[in-house]
């Protein structure tokens, strides 16, 4: 009994951790320039592409980890680039074009790796005893990358200059441009920064799940409920997020099936994010 509650509850915080290096990436985002980046999920899943492309060139598992968020980062900032920053003031529009911009992508892993899953090997295959059951060493150090990447990333708004003015151009983005800092230069670091972060989730992730074209669909809808839940808190609030969703959703598969798992938190979440709604427009009147 002691060892399948172990279990559940390390397969939990798995799941919890993972789904918050996605969803910090969004928050970065969506807090600084307001974007809703339908295409976050495809730089997860181009992560682990690259990830396989990497080790398919000889380069091995380590660099492959290394250079794959480098790889989605670059992507991401050349798609701020190009494309966000010339509609980002039309929500609309930049919802229309993120989300053509992950077709595209899927389209383009297709034509290059086949639609067929790929597998990456772990470094490692050893497993430790936790609570009397057996743990693959892999998903602890998966867990242990995903806490040091919150941190840096916590660590990186509160305690650096770029933090600084970060949380300065959230605060009120015309008076940051009125005094001089490089608002549109903030947007593309933080883009590619927070699609870096997706990338090295899906380079992370790669050998624990089958690498497909859908893979990144399943982290994209909990990815921004994780960030909806507490959207006025930044970093911590999408820490609270990611563990009340990804910690729910992986309970209740263990009761139920995934799909019904999945439809339960969504619900929840929608009406958290309605009873919110409400309290705010009674406060406004």
């Amino acid at each position: 009994m002691l060892a399948d509650l172990a279990l559940v509850l390390l397969d939990t915080a798995n799941r919890v951790l993972t789904l918050l290096l996605v969803a910090l990436g969004l928050a970065v985002t969506f807090g600084l320039m307001g974007i809703v980046n339908l295409a976050h999920g495809e730089f997860f899943l181009l992560g682990a592409y690259a990830h396989v492309a990497l080790e398919r060139l000889g380069l091995g598992f380590w660099w492959g980890l290394l250079l794959a968020p480098v790889f989605v980062g670059a992507a991401g900032w050349i798609l701020e680039v190009v494309v966000i920053r010339r509609i980002q003031d039309r929500p609309l529009d930049s919802l229309v074009a993120t989300w053509g911009v992950g077709l595209a992508i899927k389209q383009a892993v297709v034509l290059l790796f086949g639609p067929a899953s790929h597998t990456v090997a772990p470094p490692f295959a050893t497993t430790v005893a936790i609570a009397g059951t057996s743990y693959p060493v892999y998903r602890l150090f998966v867990m242990a990358l995903a806490l040091a990447a919150t941190g840096l990333t916590i660590l990186l708004l509160l305690r650096t200059p770029f933090g600084l003015m970060v949380r300065g151009t959230v605060a009120d983005r015309g008076l940051a441009a009125a005094t001089g800092l490089p608002v549109r230069r903030l947007d593309a670091l933080a883009f590619a920064y927070g699609s870096a972060l997706a990338g090295l989730a899906g380079a992370a992730t790669a050998p624990l799940m089958s690498v497909d074209p859908q893979m990144g669909v399943g982290f994209l809808l909990p990815a921004f409920l994780s960030v909806l839940v507490a959207p006025a808190s930044g970093a911590f609030g999408t820490v609270v997020g990611a563990a009340v969703v990804g910690g729910s959703e992986s309970l209740a598969a263990t009761v139920v099936s995934p799909v019904v798992a999945q439809l339960l938190v969504l619900a929840g979440a929608v009406l958290l994010l309605r009873l919110a709604a409400g309290r705010r427009y009674g406060r406004e009147r």
